[in-house]
């Protein structure tokens, strides 16, 4: 009877009511008896599986109980259809030496481990060349077992076959490394043993080692790096695979039977395998919910299913951080361990088994020059005397900034010798200024920062000298915005900073390449990038709460006072440039002169562009585009000039002027009287809100159109990554909502939006247009567009009735809570009420939005779309119909009903 079920074996296979059927099947003609035993399997299989469940839901970590309750319910399964084909439908009492049969699992199911749905590998062992006996007894099980539904994955094969096979595929290898014998020949069974063991395995773990090395590197490849957002359990970096792995390559070399045999060898400290045992159990119980929450072998933590597998586990909302982030930093910090192991444990096995360097290689080769108390083994950082090392903790710095300084990796046994050492990481090192200067060197002085830091973050030490970073570590900030944990961002922040300060993004960064090219305070910045996040995960704004931290820490890591409030300052306010880029209009004075007041100084302008350029290319590998790079490049500008010259240089006549004068330049064909009567017809906010590209063509669309025509240009902006949608048109009310439902309506996303009235009538109104990956559209595309446009303002499709079946939120999605705020702001701008809608992102949003707002007599300027993941921010410059703003309190929470109303109306469309 098998050990540590999740329940009674009885209660997951009942053998003597199968013995009963089996008995009663031999009365029976063979068709109704294989009818018979199959429907009877297909009910205990049921049970079984109904008790196994039950079982772990109720202890929902107990995963190796579960794991070995599904194999034992798959060995009774395959024990039973075997019985049936032998006993029951090709019996053989008398069979002769090559009529022997050993069934064998191979695989996951060898080793003991499945999941729900974890495939069945059988090898059906033979002594010679398949019998037709064996090959009807093979036949008949398989068909039962796949009458199971069981996925079933089978080899037929003698001794022979199983070395030659091995020996040319380590796929079949490894699967055989694993095997167990379940039922047949004994014999049989241990002659493959022992002949695996002589014949394949011996004198050729180098090989095996390295197959699996460059299998796991293509592996990760695939998947990519650990954290990832959406991460294959089995597969992912730090998975289940890895852990494997690692069991593999110990039973390969030394003949384990079990993990924990890896101690005494020396591959593992008992510390090491608690860690590789917890890493395991987490692991195994997230696949096994992922299995039964969606019925079938789902590898993959989707977005929708962290937060149904964090509800099975259990955990529950608290501290103002959701059960699901704290499920997924659990899971993230186990791959971070099981990265870790990996790391200890295969390069000490390869500093063993590493094939030797050719002679003349390593007559040639130069070693690098290490400095007292370290060595160099393998390529590595060693240390030479442990305890000599741990006598000075400042040691515990010292091999990071000799790691970085000789481009070395630092060695297992090393990394195993800091991590068991951290507490001598207190207080009085901290404060220490030698520590000071190592950390801020790490920093600051080898070009390669981020190597460092991720180093000491996997190995504990970051946290341990800025203990107010460990809350962030491996921390997930469940959105679709954000591709990495809150420390992996941090990091990958700094890694941008220090690429542009080596001048390799000179032509994607040309604004903060010559901020830096110029000079700023470099400590302040590195340090304000390395705090700005630093209070995520709690209840309070993180930029409040980060900068009040920052009182502490600077200090501590020995920043002087002027640089510790430029620090505190950057962290408090280190999202408003963006904010203020992506959320606000730009091209509106005000915007530009409420930001400079914010920002006091051109110093504080260029550390603030800097740290907010990092930080969005930081969010993830397809973040930063030219839109934002054009935004946040001419808020820069603008602010930097206001400071610069004074305030009046935002003067809206001034700009007005300017405008003016370079569409004259543009136009410098037209009649004089042509001129005129095109910079006559436009109010102010025309001159300043539109670049003079934009101006020029509706200038050309105006000229010549029609009493009643609706005239349209559609063109890329390869500058800001999006393509340029101008409309001209008689004004009337409700047309930008109608425009947005028409681009709703062909799959464009809006990512800007400007709308003019001229005072002759017309409306002149520019979107700015990508399609669902978030590109400009090709030109082969326009003429489609453009057809659909047409259409749709002609009134052939009825917008809101053919945007139903496209106005849904993907299933993976919804899991995503993003609540609803609407705010007005009469401050923002001289001349127009600012209405911010934060909510979540659907398709059709911005037409039910705008919609709402025409029904309403609301007048639209513009309106400016941030979209960060499933989040949204449509902000809308609006007047009254008489011109004025909405100052009214009761108007505004009409109006705020109404939009509220509109969203949820969408909401319920997108979840039909």
């Amino acid at each position: 009877m098998p050990d540590a079920l999740i329940c009674d074996p009885s209660d997951i296979f009942d053998s003597a009511a199968f013995d009963a059927v089996l008995s009663r099947a031999h009365k029976m003609s063979q068709t109704d008896a294989r009818t018979a035993i199959v429907t009877h399997l297909k009910a205990a299989q049921k049970t079984g599986r109904v008790q196994i469940a039950d079982g772990f839901r109720a202890t929902p970590f107990q995963s190796r109980p579960t794991t070995r309750a599904y194999t034992y319910l798959t060995d009774c399964l395959v024990n039973a259809a075997l019985r049936t084909a032998q006993e029951l439908m090709f019996q053989n009492p008398n069979p002769t030496t090559g009529e022997r049969l050993a069934v064998m699992a191979v695989g996951g199911y060898g080793r003991g481990e499945m999941a729900p749905f974890s495939d069945v590998d059988l090898l059906f062992l033979t002594p010679h060349k398949i019998t037709p006996w064996a090959e009807s007894v093979i036949e008949a099980t398989l068909y039962i077992l796949w009458d199971l539904k069981l996925k079933v994955g089978h080899s037929s094969r003698t001794v022979r076959d199983c070395l030659r096979l091995g020996a040319e595929d380590f796929t079949i290898r490894t699967a055989m490394l694993e095997h167990r014998f379940l039922f047949g020949d004994a014999a049989l069974a241990a002659k493959l043993d022992t002949r695996l063991r002589a014949d394949l395995f011996k004198g050729t773990e180098q090989d095996f080692i390295e197959a699996k090395l460059a299998e796991r590197d293509a592996r990760h490849e695939r998947q990519g790096q650990r954290y990832v957002v959406e991460p294959n359990v089995k597969e992912g970096k730090g998975g289940l695979r890895d852990l494997q792995s690692l069991f593999w390559i110990g039973k390969y070399i030394h003949k384990v039977q079990d993990a924990a045999d890896l101690v005494p060898l020396g591959l593992f400290t008992a510390e090491e395998f608690t860690d590789f045992v917890a890493a395991e159990d987490f692991l195994w119980a997230t696949r096994c919910h992922l299995h039964l929450l969606t019925n079938r072998p789902t590898e993959q933590l989707t977005f929708d299913m962290q937060a149904a597998v964090a509800e099975a586990m259990g955990y529950e909302d608290k501290a103002g951080r959701r059960g699901v982030e704290l499920f997924m930093q659990a899971y993230f910090l186990h791959a971070t361990q099981v990265g870790d192991l990996t790391r200890i444990f295969l390069t000490k096995l390869e500093s063993v088994h590493l094939k030797a360097e050719p002679l003349l290689e390593r007559l040639f080769k130069r070693k690098p020059r290490v400095k007292a108390g370290y060595a160099v083994i393998h390529n590595r950082l060693a240390v030479k005397d442990e305890a000599g090392f741990l006598s000075d903790k400042l040691n515990l710095l010292r091999i990071f900034e000799e790691a970085l300084r000789t481009g070395m990796l630092i060695h297992p046994d090393a990394m195993r010798l800091i991590k068991s050492n951290l507490d001598l990481i207190d207080d009085d090192l901290r404060t220490t200024p030698e520590a000071r200067r190592i950390f801020l060197d790490l920093l600051l002085k080898h070009g390669n920062p981020e190597r460092a830091l991720r180093r000491m973050n996997e190995l504990g030490v970051l946290s341990a000298f800025i203990p107010e970073f460990e809350p962030i570590v491996a921390m997930m900030q469940f959105n679709m915005y954000h591709a990495y944990t809150v420390d992996e961002h941090t990091i990958q922040c700094i890694a941008q900073l220090a690429m542009i300060e080596k001048g390799e993004l000179v032509e994607d960064l040309p604004v903060a390449s010559n901020i830096l090219k110029r000079g700023v305070n470099r400590r302040v910045l590195y340090v304000a990038l390395l705090l700005h996040d630093i209070g995520k995960g709690r209840a309070e704004d993180h930029s409040i709460l980060g900068a009040q931290m920052v009182r502490k820490i600077a200090p501590r890591l020995g920043l002087k006072q002027e640089d510790v409030e430029t620090v505190e300052w950057l962290v408090r306010y280190h999202l408003l440039m963006s904010d203020m880029a992506q959320k606000r209009d730009i091209a509106d004075p005000r915007t530009v002169r409420d930001f400079a007041k914010a920002v006091q100084t051109v110093k504080r302008l260029e550390l603030l562009c800097v740290l907010t350029v990092c930080d969005i290319r930081g969010v993830g590998p397809n973040t930063w585009n030219n839109w934002k790079a054009v935004l946040i490049r001419a808020l820069y500008r603008q602010t930097k000039r206001a400071l610069e010259d004074g305030m009046e240089a935002l003067n809206r006549d001034n700009r007005g002027v300017e405008a003016k004068k370079a569409l004259r330049a543009e136009l410098i064909d037209w009649p004089r009287k042509d001129i005129q009567v095109e910079t006559a017809r436009h109010y102010d906010p025309y001159w300043q809100g539109l670049h003079v590209t934009a101006h020029v063509v509706f200038a050309r669309m105006l000229r010549d159109i029609g009493e009643n025509e609706i005239v349209m240009d559609l063109h890329p902006d390869e500058d800001r990554d999006a393509t340029r949608a101008c409309f001209v048109m008689p004004d009337h009310p409700g047309i930008f909502a109608r425009l947005t439902g028409a681009l709703a309506l062909v799959g464009a996303n809006v990512v800007d939006a400007r709308s003019y009235t001229t005072t002759d009538g017309f409306i002149t109104d520019a979107f700015w247009i990508q399609d669902a990956d978030g590109n400009p559209y090709d030109a082969a595309r326009l003429p489609r567009l453009r057809k659909m446009i047409e259409r749709t303002l002609a009134g052939e499709v009825v917008t809101r009735e053919a945007i139903k079946d496209r106005d849904k939120v993907k299933k993976r999605e919804k899991a995503f809570r993003v609540p609803t705020h609407i705010t007005f702001d009469n401050d923002g701008s001289d001349i127009y009420t600012i209405i911010e809608v934060d909510t979540r992102d659907r398709p059709g949003l911005l037409h039910d939005l705008t919609r709402t707002l025409a029904a309403s007599n609301v007048y639209i300027a513009n309106a400016v779309i941030a979209t960060y993941g499933e989040q949204v921010v449509d902000t809308f410059y609006v007047k009254d119909m008489f011109g004025l703003k909405y100052y009214s309190e009761a108007k505004q929470r009409t109006l705020e009903k109404r939009l509220r109303a509109a969203i949820a109306e969408g909401v319920e469309r997108a979840e039909i």
